[in-house]
């Protein structure tokens, strides 16, 4: 069996800790330095690994979205039928795991630094094609023609609800917003049948 290195495992190191100052702080101002001590690394290594803290911020981005990604695959392997896999999507991404403080930090943060960021933009648009492109996937046999302005309705519900219910916590419990996004979703289909 091959023997794994030590490399590996500071990267996740680093990654989780940087999910976990971002949680903290609440924002991007982080050091490589406060990041490293989470991890128990020097910051030299931290910055050896990953460069600087912009793409330590991407590397942790990264992470979560293959979570997520892992997440909607779980469900999606258990669906039968288009109605089911849109089920999937919609609610993996109101999963529990999604709503921890530090990843919830992690995603408003991800949103605001897309806007100065050419690197996060482009992390973001894939996350939004890949969510847009399941819904349209699957909204298809079941609207038609109006699948792709059905999947970002749909895409900009979950976004939208998902940063409601992560900034309200107690107000609104992921599974209700999940039931919203899904009740519409129902309306959709049922004006084309």
């Amino acid at each position: 069996m091959p023997k794994l290195g030590m490399e590996p495992i500071r990267r996740a190191a680093l990654v989780k800790a940087t999910i976990d100052e971002i949680g903290t702080a609440g924002t991007l101002d982080v050091t490589v330095g406060r990041i490293a001590r989470r991890a128990g690394v020097s910051s030299a290594l931290a910055h050896h690994y990953f460069g600087g803290k912009d793409d330590l911020f991407l590397a942790a981005m990264r992470h979560i979205l293959t979570q997520y990604g892992a997440a909607v695959q779980a469900r999606l392997s258990k669906a039968n039928g288009p109605r089911e896999r849109l089920d999937a999507v919609v609610r993996a991404s109101f999963e529990q795991e999604q709503f921890s403080g530090h990843v919830v930090s992690a995603w408003l943060n991800f949103y605001v630094a897309a806007q100065s960021s050419p690197r996060a933009q482009r992390l973001l648009k894939v996350y939004q094609r890949r969510l847009r492109s399941n819904l349209v996937h699957d909204l298809r046999p079941l609207v038609g023609a109006r699948a792709p302005v059905a999947a970002e309705t749909v895409a900009a519900l979950i976004d939208g609800l998902y940063i409601r219910a992560a900034l309200a916590p107690g107000q609104s419990a992921p599974e209700d917003a999940a039931g919203r996004v899904l009740r519409l979703l129902d309306m959709v289909i049922a004006e084309v049948t």
